[in-house]
């Protein structure tokens, strides 16, 4: 389970996040979405310990991150917007530098290993060194990075830029095989298509603020009670009637506050 409880994060004068509060349920598949500049990325550089909360609590299967950074960290695996390799390691030998700094015993090491590279189609590439991997390749590798130590909570950040169809599907079917094993699975995205075929809940971010949050039919219903495509709810959401931002949508959960 991931809790976000009234997380704000500034730099500054200026408010990243403001008073975020958000749950995301184990078995769930939430999608998050915003324009640039939206507060995404601090959000999620937040949930992975990578950023610290200015004020409020994050909370990964009921650790808080701060003071549980250990314990919060071992249940998350994270896939970053950029994949970030060591060039002269082979795909393997990437995978073994990762499963030891999750202090993995040997036995787990080795089934990981190879449990991951069945489920991301490495075979072909995984003892070539990384520095001649194409850009998909090395998505795949990081992901099976991420999913080595079987995590309870798996955190990615924009999945699909720069991939190939066959990659593409790929890794659309391991986000949902994951959350239909009881993961948490919470993902930043711009592909409105890729919610559109996956998302359980859909959270709309905004000037740092969280704008909307259900599932596709209730973000409907909130706005025009029609059909409307995800496109059309997204930018009604984040440019309101005077382009601000201020449109009201579905919040079942505490809405986020300018701070």
């Amino acid at each position: 389970m991931i809790e976000f409880l009234d997380v704000t994060r500034t730099y500054g004068e200026r408010v990243a996040v403001a008073r975020l509060t958000l749950t995301v349920q184990p078995g769930e598949l939430f999608c998050f979405l915003g324009p640039n500049g939206a507060g995404k990325t601090t959000s999620i550089k937040m949930l992975v310990g990578l950023l610290r909360p200015t004020s409020g609590s994050i909370r990964v299967c009921g650790h808080d991150l701060t003071a549980q950074h250990r314990e919060a960290a071992q249940s998350i695996g994270y896939v970053p917007d950029e994949p970030y390799l060591y060039e002269k390691l082979t795909g393997r030998e990437f995978l073994q530098f990762v499963a030891g700094m999750y202090g993995m015993i040997k036995a787990e090491e080795r089934d990981g290993i190879e449990r991951t590279i069945a489920e991301l189609d490495l075979r072909d590439f995984v003892d070539d060194l990384t520095e001649t991997y194409s850009h998909g390749m090395k998505q795949r590798l990081v992901f099976a990075a991420a999913l080595l130590h079987k995590p309870r909570v798996l955190v990615i950040d924009e999945p699909m830029v720069g991939l190939d169809p066959r990659t593409a599907r790929i890794v659309k079917n391991l986000i949902r095989a994951q959350a239909k094993a009881g993961a948490t699975v919470f993902v930043s995205t711009h592909s409105l298509s890729m919610v559109e075929e996956i998302a359980d809940r859909i959270g709309i971010l905004d000037q740092g603020c969280l704008r909307s949050v259900g599932t596709l039919a209730e973000l409907r219903s909130s706005i025009s009670g029609s059909d409307s495509s995800l496109e059309s709810l997204f930018l009604q959401l984040t440019a309101g009637p005077n382009g601000n931002g201020t449109t009201r949508g579905h919040q079942p959960e505490a809405p986020a506050r300018e701070s």
